[in-house]
């Protein structure tokens, strides 16, 4: 019998964290073929997504990928993140969450985007970015571990 890693159970219980906080939960996970995003929103092959409630529906959070619907610039998409692309979950508001090293055997598509490109995917649930200055979906400080 294999065991399964610990890093779905820690992301569910990340997210759950900021859910009962009032935070609003953010995905950071590396693009590749494996992935299924809306083209153009991923930038040096990732990409963070707000997976809070209020911006997705029919998540999924298995134990191999996590998967759900989500509205960029006002159209639905339907995405998929393998659970070995996931890098970090954390709150937006304040950073705290925790990182992963990646997993071997995912290579990043690095893909370009443009600045507006990135400000749609922070405001995929209709809010702006962050403060004024700071790359959106980047969390503040160095609150995040990494979990070998």
């Amino acid at each position: 019998m294999s065991t399964v890693s610990t890093k779905p159970y820690l992301i569910r219980a990340i997210w759950e964290w900021c859910v009962d906080q009032g935070y609003t939960p953010y995905l950071a996970t590396l693009v590749d073929a494996q992935t299924r995003v809306p083209p153009g929103y991923a930038k040096d092959g990732q990409i963070v997504l707000n997976v809070g409630p209020d911006a997705t529906h029919q998540l999924q959070m298995e134990n191999d990928f996590i998967s759900f619907q989500a509205r960029f610039n006002g159209t639905p998409h339907s995405l998929v993140i393998p659970i070995s692309n996931v890098i970090a979950i954390y709150a937006r508001e304040n950073g705290e969450g925790m990182a992963f090293e990646p997993e071997s055997g995912v290579d990043a598509q690095p893909e370009t985007a443009d600045e507006a490109d990135l400000e749609a995917v922070a405001e995929a649930d209709g809010e702006g970015p962050g403060t004024p200055g700071e790359p959106p979906g980047r969390p503040r400080g160095g609150h995040l571990k990494v979990v070998k």
